[in-house]
């Protein structure tokens, strides 16, 4: 031995010095290496896993007592551990120093180990749980007010994604189980505690599958953001209000804020100007209430114009650009140009505007106001029926914020699903249809112009082509409402 090396204890232990400190290291007998290494890992897997289930299981430890038969109470921990030591798997196994209480859980993980291995396995299919259960067997009306949609589209939605992949049975969660319990979060901003009572789960039982479903919903939400139709929406055509003046319009592109749970450190940017913790997202839609385009996750702080144009100078982003002749309609917060036509400045344009006294239009430049604000109020729409269907997003949900992110492309993909597959017959479409009247714009509405920050393109012409364009669809509205009084 080298005057450097330790000097060796009586238990053949060797003694290393860390801080002062004597810390024993097991020392491993020639010959026995590799099994008492399998060993030792095999036990610390053990172990690792009964610290998690015991840790799920204090959530639920009443229940989860009385239905174990209380084969986890304290003396039977330690029973346990006592024959633990006296077996032939020597406590030198383990690397990690435990006191009593690590002691207690550890035997208890062995407990529960055991009684994994030992029990026969079954084959019997997993059952689901009595919750959801009744609600699928239950009244329509109940099913719908806490999963926000109808059974027969929770039924398609649960099993598209189990065949796509996106999504499988769990030993013990079925699919339906865990997309029942992201849209009672989403659809009512529950707490995960709360739905894990409901369904006789765990938290981290939970909050894996609502992860899971973000995912498995978020992956599958492109094929539900398709570029607008070219051809004249019927909405249009069926209007003598509208038709023929907003025949090339193929959309609406507006913002709205959705509130955020944002670090301190980052706070200052995402307020708006109501000093208010928000994203901004930015979103085209089609005149059916459909999302064509969707892109969350901007600060509070920016206006619609400046997201407007960062997408727009972004081919990352997969804007659906409008053809040459066809256009968006904007709102006054945006400049006139060619693709995007924007109310005229210095005229009424909100819906309180046009009410008392002076409810008529005054000149082309109003009707044509009056006109833009009605049929671009779809928007406004869209985004009141989300809201209603996924309260989530009236509040600043507890996660980290590129989960708070693909919450909003996740409800406007389910938004979309729920309309192509039910129309009309869904209930809160049915409604919106019942009562289409002009939404004032939540954000905006009211506000005085000079405050707008404006989409300045490079190209003056673009502008010049969208004025001539306004010009005339103003011109020809306001000749055939003063010739034929049609109605305004």
């Amino acid at each position: 031995m080298s005057g450097d090396d330790e000097p060796s204890s009586g238990s053949g232990d060797e003694v290393n010095v860390i801080n002062g400190h004597s810390k024993r290291t097991p020392a491993t007998p020639s010959g026995s290496g590799p099994t008492r290494k399998r060993s030792r890992k095999a036990s610390g897997d053990a172990i690792v896993e009964a610290m998690l289930e015991i840790a799920a299981a204090s959530k639920l430890r009443a229940a989860a007592l009385t239905k174990n038969g209380d084969r986890f109470s304290i003396s039977k921990c330690i029973n346990a551990l006592d024959n633990l030591q006296d077996s032939s798997t020597s406590s030198v196994d383990f690397d990690i120093e435990l006191d009593e209480m690590e002691l207690v859980a550890a035997a208890a993980g062995y407990l529960y180990y055991h009684s994994l291995v030992n029990q026969p396995q079954s084959n019997s299919p997993r059952t689901m749980c009595r919750y959801l259960k009744d609600l699928l067997q239950g009244p329509v009306e109940d099913f719908r007010e806490v999963l926000r949609m109808d059974k027969r589209l929770f039924r398609k939605l649960s099993e598209t994604l189990r065949e796509k992949g996106l999504l499988k049975d769990s030993p013990t969660v079925l699919v339906e189980e865990q997309v029942a319990m992201f849209l009672s979060i989403i659809g009512h901003n529950e707490r995960i505690r709360v739905v894990q009572e409901r369904f006789e789960l765990c938290c981290e039982t939970v909050s894996r599958h609502f992860n899971n479903v973000l995912k498995a919903v978020k992956s599958w939400s492109r094929q539900f953001f398709q570029p607008p139709h070219l051809e004249t929406p019927v909405e249009i055509v069926n209007s003598k209000r509208l038709y023929p003046y907003f025949k090339d319009c193929i959309g609406v592109i507006d913002g709205f804020q959705v509130l955020a749970n944002i670090p301190i450190k980052e706070q200052s940017r995402f307020k708006n100007k109501k000093g208010i913790l928000a994203q901004n997202v930015l979103a085209a839609c089609s005149f059916d209430l459909q999302f064509v385009f969707v892109c969350p996750g901007w600060e509070g702080s920016f206006e619609d114009s400046r997201i407007l144009r960062a997408v727009l100078n972004d081919p990352n982003q997969n804007f659906p650009q409008p053809p040459k002749g066809k256009y968006y309609l904007v709102d006054r917060g945006y400049t006139n140009t060619e693709g995007f036509i924007a109310p005229y400045r210095g005229s009424r344009y909100g819906v309180h505007e046009f009410r008392g006294a002076r409810q008529m239009p005054q000149n082309g430049h109003d009707l044509f106001n009056h006109r833009h604000k009605c049929i671009s109020s779809i928007i406004q729409r869209s985004f009141r029926i989300l809201k209603t269907r996924f309260p989530i997003l009236k509040s600043a949900p507890p996660y980290p914020f590129h989960v708070q992110r693909d919450l909003v492309i996740v409800t406007c993909a389910l938004h979309n699903f729920i309309k192509r597959e039910d129309g009309i017959r869904d209930w809160l479409f049915a409604a919106d249809a019942e009562n289409d009247a002009p939404v004032e714009d939540e954000e905006s509405g009211g506000q005085e112009e000079e405050e707008v920050e404006l989409l300045h393109l490079d190209s003056m012409s673009m502008e010049h082509v969208a004025d001539s364009l306004r010009d005339s669809i103003a011109f020809t509205m306001w000749d055939d409402f003063m010739n034929k009084w049609e109605e305004w």
